[in-house]
């Protein structure tokens, strides 16, 4: 390794950001996916468990509740006592044994001769506090109290593996964990001694319409299989979406029929509820684009979307759609808002796969990341605008969209707020934060 502390910023490759705020969304459900078929590759028997605990408020000393919070440990190639620690840190998912045997630290860990570790986030996956998720535990779940945890493990850690002192430690973390792999460097530099932070969104931003820029301009990018054919005949299909959206009941029934919605399209809400969906599954294609297990990429909707048939790309966005629903295993295209807001009230913790409800409550108390069309150059419908998106943090948590604004604005003063496909780099940090801080972008390279 180099003899210089450095933040590494990388294209997405660890994690992912699950984006759209309802619960179940198709890029959510998009994401899991291709991280679940990931896991599945290779050998996990050199992976073993571990648990900590941690105090539940560790920012109140006279609070003496604690919680038990999961990590795996991959020892195979390590170096013993004093060779590198990659620290993988988790995020809004559960964590398994591939988390320490894929990505960029399972990756680099023979080379290196490194102990890879990986941190499950508080209340996500196995590492949830007793009480369930209701408001008055969710309190205890931020980016902070995550920082806090990463602190302590790091400390606890070292103490139950006989570490050295002069083992580099580097922390990894792609998208939203990528952010707090970047801030951990950046908070406790005495302990993390570089960060590989991918896809890292560590600006929190309200509205995030430059996410669909991203989009729009990977859509018409050739280096993945796009075109500016490809990006009109996406912005032509939802066009015409919202055109027989607001044609009347016949033609509002055609489309559910046609892109398999599992409920009638006929409340505002619920047309939204779909179009978001679609918009989910078009991101996906280029958030995921080309990682091994996403059932489709931007090469792969190109294809579909602008295949000579009579229906044209709203015919080609549909059979996209059922490649993708086969693929998830799903029945038909969620379509019902009241069903999403029920799911983001639910308070029963997962155990497996991504935390929609905790996820959700951080974007309303931390970082917004709401994805909106308002852009000029957004393929999608113009029905995404940022208050609807506000208004379910009301409906869910009973915050207004003054205090969640507020909430963005003070994240980004407490925390210090990539590949360029990917569309969450431009919130990422493309230069050195600080003089005495390294920040390198690497992108990511073209076949």
């Amino acid at each position: 390794m180099a003899p210089a502390a450095a933040l590494l910023l990388a294209p997405l490759l660890l994690g992912s950001l699950w984006g759209l705020s309802a619960a179940g969304s198709l890029l959510s459900r998009f994401g899991e996916h291709v991280r679940e078929a990931q896991a599945e590759l290779g050998e996990q028997s050199s992976a073993r468990e571990g648990w900590l605990w941690q105090p539940l408020d560790p920012f109140n000393s006279s609070d003496r509740r604690s919680f038990l919070q999961r990590y795996w440990v991959n020892a195979g190639h390590w170096r013993a006592p004093d060779g590198p620690v990659f620290l993988h840190i988790g995020g809004e998912g559960s964590l398994g044994p591939s988390s320490v045997l894929k990505g960029h630290p399972g990756t680099l860990a023979p080379h290196w001769g490194a102990l890879v570790i990986s941190l499950e986030h508080r209340f996500y996956g196995h590492s949830v506090p007793p009480g369930g998720l209701g408001l008055e535990q969710l309190r205890f779940l931020s980016s902070r109290h995550a920082l806090a945890d990463v602190a302590s493990a790091r400390v606890h850690l070292s103490r139950i593996y006989n570490i050295s002192a002069s083992s580099p430690w580097v922390s990894f973390g792609g998208s939203y964990a990528g952010s707090l792999a970047a801030w951990a460097r950046l908070k406790f530099p005495h302990l993390i001694w570089a960060a590989v932070a991918s896809s890292a969104p560590v600006q929190a931003q309200l509205d995030f319409s430059s996410y669909n820029r991203g989009v729009s301009r990977s859509l018409a990018d050739p280096t993945v299989g796009g075109s500016l054919k490809c990006r009109r005949a996406v912005a032509l299909a939802f066009s015409e979406l919202d055109r027989g959206l607001s044609e009347g009941t016949e033609a509002r029934a055609a489309l559910q029929s046609a892109v398999r919605a599992c409920g009638a399209l006929e409340a505002p809400e619920d047309q939204a509820e779909l179009l978001e969906q679609l918009e989910g599954l078009v991101g996906a294609a280029v958030q995921y684009d080309q990682q091994a297990g996403a059932p489709l990429d931007v090469r792969g909707l190109c294809h579909l979307v602008l295949a000579n048939r009579s229906g044209g790309p709203l015919s080609g966005l549909r059979d996209a759609v059922q490649r993708v629903l086969q693929a998830l295993g799903l029945p038909c295209l969620p379509s019902s808002r009241a069903a999403a807001v029920a799911a983001l009230r639910d308070t029963r913790p997962r155990a497996t796969g991504p935390g929609d409800r905790q996820w959700f409550y951080q974007t309303c108390t931390e970082f917004g990341y709401y994805i909106t069309c308002q852009d000029p150059s957004c393929p999608f419908s113009r029905r995404s605008v940022l208050s609807a998106q506000l208004q379910l943090c009301a409906q869910v948590f009973g915050l207004s969209p003054a205090s969640v604004a507020e909430a963005v604005a003070r994240t980004n003063t407490l925390l210090e707020g990539q590949g360029d496909i990917d569309p969450w780099h431009v919130l990422g940090v493309l230069r050195a934060p600080r003089p005495r801080a390294s920040s390198y972008w690497g992108a990511r390279p073209t076949a």
